[in-house]
């Protein structure tokens, strides 16, 4: 009897070993909008990531506080179809990332506001933080504030950050996560100190989307592709950060689960790699599937090379990037042969019917 429950008991611990080593699937859901408005499947992710958090007077800051509090209700209560679900505030993002410079120039600045994001957390039982800082040492939007010392004040904000999460641990007895979005680029890691700030956070989510190239391209390739001269892809991302110092397992492989769309120059000859005019309105991959993808004169390619699809209409001199299920599935490989942390995508509301993630759980859980 003895010998069956040290058995058991090893088979247990595989289990639940095997249970704590799947990759995660992180999704980004927008509250900066309003209220919510998709249905949310708890049991297809590891954590929300909720976009975003303000920063005012260097503090972190609810900018809708009326409907970010009923959000975060709403995302709280998906944890009852999935216990395992972890909800976190995500601080920055493109447009609200103006402020970070200041707000972690000084010791006593960057305590006080790694204090008050804890505050947020603490206050609606919530999971952790999520930096989304674009850029340290770098342009961003224009009118953001930024200079050369945050590249060794990004890493100090988030031992702050860690240490302001392990003192309400003390309280709650609640283990918090801290992840941060990144630049998926070369100058992004030139900027900071990515080896030493990884050691205080959970996951680094690579924004392996919004490639920008000169001319027509894809904007979220796995691979560089042999169309057009180009020095963006994921793999590339994946190389310089793993230099950097940051391990592979912390790594999380970004999804767009949205495409850009370029108007084209008049001598455009096979859309990808020619010419842009400009850029026009880009749409979810629920509306590029069912709407778009071969009909009323988009055609569907795909870039073997780079492990990504587009789409070309020749009569509108169109062109569109985009992730679809196949190089969602090529993604997933990626991560699991490379032993990366995960997958992450934005943005929920892009897909509502799932179609991505669908994929991704398959892929990666199923």
């Amino acid at each position: 009897m003895k010998k069956f429950w040290v058995v058991l008991l090893g088979c247990l611990s595989v289990i639940i070993c095997e249970a704590q080593e799947k990759p995660v699937i992180i999704g980004y859901v927008g509250g900066f909008r309003g209220l919510i408005n998709v249905n949310v499947s708890p049991q297809k992710l590891s954590i929300i990531n909720y976009a975003f958090v303000d920063i005012k007077d260097n503090r972190a800051w609810l900018h809708r506080e009326a409907t970010d509090t009923i959000n975060f209700r709403k995302l709280n209560d998906l944890k009852k179809q999935n216990p395992a679900l972890r909800v976190v505030i995500s601080i920055g993002g493109w447009t609200w990332s103006g402020k970070f410079s200041d707000a972690v120039l000084t010791d006593t600045a960057r305590i006080a506001f790694a204090a008050s994001a804890a505050d947020i957390v603490r206050k609606y039982d919530l999971d952790g933080i999520d930096i989304d800082w674009e850029y340290p040492a770098r342009k961003g939007l224009v009118g953001n504030i930024y200079r050369p010392e945050d590249k060794v004040n990004y890493t100090l904000m988030f031992r702050d950050l860690r240490r302001a999460l392990d003192s309400i641990k003390i309280q709650t007895h609640k283990s918090y996560l801290l992840t941060c979005a990144v630049g998926g680029f070369k100058d992004f890691v030139d900027n900071t100190e990515m080896g030493k700030a990884a050691q205080y956070l959970n996951y680094i989510n690579l924004m392996t989307y919004d490639f920008n190239e000169k001319v027509a391209s894809h904007h979220t390739n796995l691979y560089k592709s042999k169309k057009y001269k180009g020095k963006n892809s994921a793999d590339k991302a994946v190389d310089e950060f793993i230099a950097s110092g940051v391990p592979s397992e912390k790594l999380v492989m970004g999804m767009a689960f949205y495409g850009r769309t370029y108007n084209l120059a008049s001598d455009t000859k096979e859309g990808i790699g020619d010419s842009i005019v400009n850029r026009d309105k880009g749409w979810g991959y629920t509306i590029i599937r069912d709407s778009l993808i071969n009909k009323n004169g988009y055609i569907a390619y795909r870039d073997k090379k780079a492990k990504a699809p587009y789409l070309y209409n020749a009569a509108k001199r169109q062109f569109i990037t985009y992730d679809d299920e196949w190089s969602v599935k090529k993604k997933c490989k990626y991560v699991l042969s490379h032993k990366m942390g995960g997958v992450m995508f934005w943005e929920y509301s892009s897909d509502p019917k799932e179609y991505l993630l669908n994929e991704a759980d398959a892929m990666l859980w199923r």
